[in-house]
């Protein structure tokens, strides 16, 4: 049976070890060939064996996606790669700075928003043309930090909610070029990376990864968190066409935690 990406060519960004893996993985398992971002190459071309072994083909850029000829040479080697882009992933992250925002350096801030945001709208409007071509998706990997407010979250929460509100912008305007604009949310995704930030915790405060993988699912619906391979297929839904008739719009992906 044909899979939700067969014959699509995917531009993943922000290709790390827990997420961005397995997005790339779950692209070529459905059909789909890669294209794949992000600024460790060594990392790229280990994702790239993966994806050929499963039959797709794979192209390795290293690309810092705050640099604009970066991104125009990423643009440059997707179409010499494959001829034409279908969908773009916007997956890239980096750990925000845990401070309240009272004493958040403004560099902390404009560092958080210059990859979430910026980078984010960059690498889009970069793949604008070849995607209008294609009718082609886009989905925008949020956080759950856009549904509540914690202490020390402020500079993430002001960056991921300012790509919300992109998203939905973006939505409005490609949208009369045929182009989709989605946003998928998960909170806590369980997998390796995940335990091993549990584990460390375990370790600070003397308690167990299982104990402190309940308190975490515990306000969830399902009394457990999301794999990665469960954000990873409601990513594939909003980049297929499926959803060929939904734009503008955010998937939750959280077992029950928050209601949007």
């Amino acid at each position: 049976m044909a899979g939700l990406l067969e014959g699509k060519v995917v531009v993943i960004s922000g290709v790390g070890p827990a997420l961005g893996t397995t997005l790339a993985r779950r692209c070529a398992e459905n059909g789909a060939d890669l294209v794949l971002a992000a600024r460790t190459v060594e990392r790229l071309e280990d994702v790239a064996r993966q994806v050929t072994e499963t039959g797709r083909r794979a192209v390795s850029v290293g690309t810092d996606i705050t640099d604009d000829s970066q991104v125009d040479d990423l643009v440059t080697a997707s179409l010499e790669a494959f001829g034409k882009v279908d969908v773009l992933i916007n997956n890239a992250f980096k750990v925000p700075s845990m401070k309240p925002l009272a004493s958040t350096t403004f560099d902390h801030i404009r560092d958080a928003i210059e990859l979430t945001v910026l980078g984010a709208l960059r690498i889009t409007q970069g793949f604008t043309p070849a995607l209008a071509d294609t009718n082609g998706a886009v989905v925008n990997v949020n956080s759950m930090v856009v549904r509540h407010s914690q202490a020390k979250y402020g500079a993430y929460k002001m960056a991921k909610s300012a790509l919300l509100a992109m998203s939905q912008s973006l939505a409005t305007e490609l949208g009369e070029q045929g182009i989709r604009v989605n946003s998928v949310v998960p909170g806590y995704i369980w997998g390796d990376t995940l335990k091993g930030y549990f584990n460390h915790q375990a370790g600070k405060y003397g308690t167990t990864v299982e104990q402190i993988y309940q308190a975490s699912a515990a306000a969830s619906d399902l009394k457990r968190l999301p794999t990665e391979d469960e954000v990873a297929s409601a990513i594939l839904f909003m980049a297929s066409d499926l959803a060929s008739g939904i734009t503008g719009q955010t998937l939750d992906v959280n077992c029950g935690e928050y209601k949007a």
